[in-house]
């Protein structure tokens, strides 16, 4: 057999393993949240644009929601204003408020519906302002150290509730909305908030097939650093007690978990520094990352 043979026979087998799953998520919902490494190198930010508009001509409906974390602590950085997170929370004052507006609503949402568009999608840029679709209130942060003391973080905000009217009527327009995670509070106050739960919480209410996040490590690790393949609700109990799950990663798992106890059939947290991660999790037997079930 030739090596041109070989190579042609594994690509048809790539894509008879694909067409049980093109199947089984044909008109289905699927939450992304787009962050890390995927969001910041370039050849990754293309595969990511080319993943999401196969899926959607394959006849699924990807919705995302986009975070921007890095992107926003160099804008402080240049203004010099300083980068602070309380339990993996950004403290987000008026100023900072405006550089995460400027940031997730124009420089980033712009350059993903770009890319999008580029390779043959149709996508539209929201954030949670547009139509009021995210209603949210200021969150406060339960202190670790005195049970009945809270702190005020700033404009960050814990969503009060979503109206998907919105994303539905897109996604009759066979658009894909790409979604920046920022909320209005009852007055017209601007409410930051964790792209995580935006993602969980919306996967819900679409009821969502899957919802996947993407992120910079391998997947969930326990002390010893090694991939957790399955992660249960009681398992990540331990893991919160312990520490083993911290910072960044904790309203990652939490959303996951409220997602799947809330009637979202799987949630995987996947490696974005891995090129079509994406395809491998939706289209492959084996998929990629963390599956994170209710029990």
């Amino acid at each position: 057999m030739s090596l041109s043979t070989s190579i042609a026979k594994d690509k048809a087998k790539i894509l008879a393993e694909a067409l049980p799953y093109i199947q089984r998520f044909h008109g289905k919902t699927i939450v992304i949240k787009y962050g890390g490494n995927a969001m910041t190198e370039e050849h990754l930010k293309q595969s990511f644009a080319r993943d999401v508009v196969l899926l959607k001509l394959v006849g699924m409906h990807p919705v995302i929601v986009h975070g921007g974390g890095p992107q926003i602590d160099d804008m402080l950085k240049r203004i010099g204003k300083k980068v602070e997170f309380i339990q993996g929370m950004r403290v987000t004052d008026p100023e900072t408020m405006d550089i995460v507006e400027m940031v997730l609503g124009g420089l980033i949402n712009k350059d993903i519906v770009n890319l999008i568009n580029f390779h043959g999608g149709t996508a539209v840029g929201l954030t949670g302002k547009d139509g009021s679709f995210i209603r949210a209130k200021k969150m406060l942060i339960q202190s670790e150290k005195e049970v009945d003391k809270w702190i005020d973080i700033g404009q960050v905000g814990e969503i009060e509730s979503i109206d998907s009217t919105l994303i539905t009527l897109l996604d009759t327009r066979n658009c894909i909305p790409v979604i920046a995670p920022i909320g209005v509070g009852k007055n017209g106050e601007s409410y930051n908030i964790n792209a995580d739960s935006v993602a969980g919480k919306l996967a819900e209410i679409l009821n969502a097939e899957k919802l996947v996040l993407l992120t910079n490590t391998a997947g969930v690790l326990d002390r010893n650093g090694d991939l957790l393949t399955v992660l249960i609700a009681s398992k990540a109990d331990k893991l919160f007690s312990d520490q083993t799950i911290f910072g960044g990663m904790l309203p990652k798992i939490k959303s996951a978990l409220d997602a799947v106890k809330n009637g979202v059939r799987s949630c995987h947290i996947i490696d974005g520094r891995v090129e079509h991660a994406l395809l491998l999790e939706v289209l492959t037997d084996e998929g990629v990352g963390t599956l994170i079930r209710a029990k």
